[in-house]
């Protein structure tokens, strides 16, 4: 009777490791490729993932329920809406609250001096006193347009606006020169996330507007807070009451979508870290298949050994395989390990929570021992070939 050699599963990977110990530094470089297109990738995904987790949590504070309704125009000029849209709007029963602003058509400069083509992008706007409670903003420094400074030469500044006009202070000793007269600042805003337009302004009360600055002061954009659970049945009667006579002249906005979809356009961006991942995940696939193949001439006499104690082809090939796929295993684990990490320190420096998908780590090293076993086929199936008696033959 012949005897035929049988190789059990459960000593397969004992057997790749012992193959592998025997050149630890040259096993440990091999890996070292594999770990590092694994930590590219988990680290491009975590931190997408943490950036978009952080942003949709800003949102979910501010509120999805913030509208604006502004002209639309088709001629790239600038218009208005109808001086009723503001009061129209406001008797939509969903309405929680509304605030309209206007575009003054003047400019503000640190002082009567400065040339005025140095606008420095500045709008000048006049704001209902609601406008702070409506678009949920907050004051970096001093306070609002309350009832009694809507009348007087009174300016908030947003945040943008403030650092261009070098205003670090609220408290009324500071003034700036808006429509060719001082206006005190009595408040600088914080970034506004679901309005940034008003960064760049200079907000002015409309009493002021009407009697310091002579202007009519129509409204240019309305902001309307609408109760969460009918936005979308405000949004389709926005229009019409805002204009009834020419609703198509009428665009409505959700700020907080336009957020979203910038999120989702900066992930565009991903794909070329994702890239130069897989490229690294691909070179440590080579870098494997390269030094199994010098495994192979180097271990010749180990194989044709093996082969006359009766070890069969398949046997010898899934040693070699087992060993690439280990290696591979060993740099994935340790890729992800690096990514979680550099995902856990990004994050904890800007401040956001922490987001690495289990998905994206399972994923990662699942990947890493498929290349590392596509990678050691051809060696495996090298050793394989060997016979016996020309393997026993070699130096």
């Amino acid at each position: 009777m012949r005897w035929r050699s049988r190789l059990r599963a459960a000593d397969v990977g004992t057997l790749a490791v012992v193959g592998l110990r025997g050149r630890p530094v040259r096993a440990a470089l091999s890996a070292t490729g594999v770990a590092i297109g694994v930590a590219t990738l988990v680290a491009v995904l975590g931190i997408s993932a943490s950036s978009r987790g952080q942003l949709i949590a800003e949102i979910d504070a501010l509120g999805t329920n913030l509208l604006t309704v502004s002209p639309n125009s088709f001629s790239g000029e600038t218009t208005s809406l109808p001086p009723s849209a503001p009061a129209m709007i406001s008797r939509i029963g969903p309405v929680n609250a509304d605030a309209a602003t206007a575009d003054l058509t003047v400019h503000v400069y640190r002082n009567q001096h400065i040339p005025s083509v140095n606008s420095q992008g500045i709008t000048v706007e006049a704001a209902d006193t609601s406008l702070l409670a409506t678009v949920q903003a907050h004051l970096w420094a001093g306070r609002f347009l309350n009832t009694a400074t809507a009348h007087l030469p009174a300016v908030v500044l947003g945040h943008d606006a403030a650092a261009a006009l070098g205003v670090d202070r609220a408290d009324g000793s500071v003034s700036v020169w808006l429509g060719n007269q001082w206006f005190d600042v009595v408040g600088i805003l914080e970034p506004v996330p679901l309005a940034p337009e008003l960064d760049l302004s200079a907000l002015v009360g409309f009493p002021a507007a009407h009697h310091l600055l002579l202007r009519e002061a129509p409204p240019t954009e309305v902001y309307v807070r609408a109760d969460p659970t009918s936005v979308g049945a405000v949004e389709s009667v926005l229009a019409a009451t805002a204009s009834p006579s020419a609703p198509q002249n009428v665009a409505i906005a959700n700020p907080s979508d336009a957020l979203t979809a910038r999120a989702d356009a900066s992930a565009a961006f991903q794909s070329l870290f994702l890239s130069l991942g897989a490229i690294a995940l691909l070179v440590g696939g080579i870098g494997i298949a390269n030094v199994m193949v010098i495994g192979v001439l180097e271990r010749r006499g180990e194989i044709g050994l093996r082969r006359a104690m009766g070890a069969r082809r398949i046997h010898v090939g899934l040693q070699f395989l087992c060993e690439a796929a280990t290696l591979s295993f060993a740099g994935g684990l340790a890729g992800a390990v690096l990514g979680a990490l550099a995902v856990t320190i990004y994050a904890s420096i800007r401040n956001w929570g922490t987001t690495v998908p289990p998905g994206v780590l399972a994923g990662a090293v699942g990947v890493a021992l498929c290349v590392g076993a596509v990678g050691g086929l051809y060696p495996a199936w090298r050793a394989s070939r060997l016979s016996p008696a020309e393997a026993l033959r070699s130096p």
